[in-house]
C-alpha cells in the first residue's frame, strides 16, 4: 500500500497526487497537520514538511524528487521528455511555479488567507495579499505566452511541469484568487487538465471552514 501524507491544500502534495492519479496508483491519503509536529510525522521527515510519500516500507520526501521517482519506478504514461533538452525545461517550469510562482503569489494568497486560519497564527497581512494579487497576473501572462507558442507548458506533451503549475493554480482556485478571464489560452489549458481523471480527487477536496465556491469543480467553467 502506498501511503501519502499530505494537505489537501499544499501544491505540492498536489502534484505528487495528480502523478499518483495520472499513473493510476492506488493511495491512501492520510491529512497531516504537520504545523503541530506530530512525532510520529517528524521521524517520517525530520524537515517537517509535506508531503511524505510511504512506498516499500520508505519514506520519501520533497514533492519534485518524489515525482521523478514515481516517473522513473513507473515510466508508464510518460510526464518527462525523453531528450535532455526537453527535460531541462520540464524542470525549469517545475522550478519556476515551486519555487518563483509559491514565494511570490501562493505563499502570499494561499497562506495568508488560510494556512493562517488552520495555524491559529494570526490574521492575513493585507501587504503580502496585496503583493500576491498583483504578482499573479504577471504569472499569467507568462503561461498565456508559453501556452501561444506550445500545446502544453513545455512543450507539444503534457508533462510534470504541467501538473505544478496545475496544483499551485487549483489551491489559489479554490479560495478564487485566478482572474480566468486574463488570458483565454491559460484558461483553456487549466480546463483541459481540469477535465483529466487524475483532478478527480482534488476537486472533491473539502476543507473545513473554507467551502469552495460554485466554479471550483465545473469542467465548463
Amino acid at each position: 500500500m502506498i501511503r501519502l501524507y499530505h494537505v489537501p491544500l499544499s501544491p505540492f502534495c498536489r502534484k505528487v497526487r495528480l502523478v499518483l492519479a495520472e499513473k493510476k496508483l492506488e493511495v491512501e491519503l492520510i491529512e497531516e497537520r504537520y504545523w503541530e509536529q506530530d512525532p510520529d510525522f517528524m521521524r517520517r521527515n525530520p524537515a517537517g514538511k509535506v508531503p511524505v510519500l510511504r512506498i516499500d516500507d520508505m519514506n520519501l520526501s520533497e514533492s519534485t524528487p518524489i515525482c521523478e521517482y514515481l516517473e522513473e519506478r513507473y515510466p508508464t504514461p510518460t510526464l518527462m521528455p525523453k531528450d535532455a533538452e526537453g527535460r531541462y525545461e520540464v524542470r525549469r517550469l517545475v522550478a519556476w511555479f515551486d519555487d518563483k510562482f509559491h514565494n511570490e503569489v501562493t505563499s502570499k494568497l494561499l497562506y495568508e488567507r488560510v494556512n493562517r486560519k488552520l495555524m491559529k497564527s494570526g490574521y492575513p497581512v493585507a501587504a503580502n495579499v496585496k503583493s500576491g494579487s498583483k504578482a499573479i497576473k504577471y504569472h499569467l501572462d507568462y503561461m498565456a505566452w508559453l501556452l501561444d507558442r506550445r500545446r502544453w507548458l513545455a512543450g507539444d506533451a503534457m508533462t510534470l511541469a504541467d501538473f505544478a503549475a496545475a496544483a499551485h493554480l487549483s489551491s489559489l482556485d479554490y479560495i478564487s484568487d485566478v482572474d480566468w478571464n486574463r488570458h483565454d489560452v491559460v484558461k483553456d489549458w487549466y480546463a483541459k487538465i481540469k477535465s483529466r481523471p487524475a483532478f478527480r480527487s482534488l476537486l472533491a477536496d473539502q476543507v473545513s471552514s473554507f467551502p469552495p465556491p460554485a466554479h471550483y469543480t465545473d469542467l465548463d467553467f
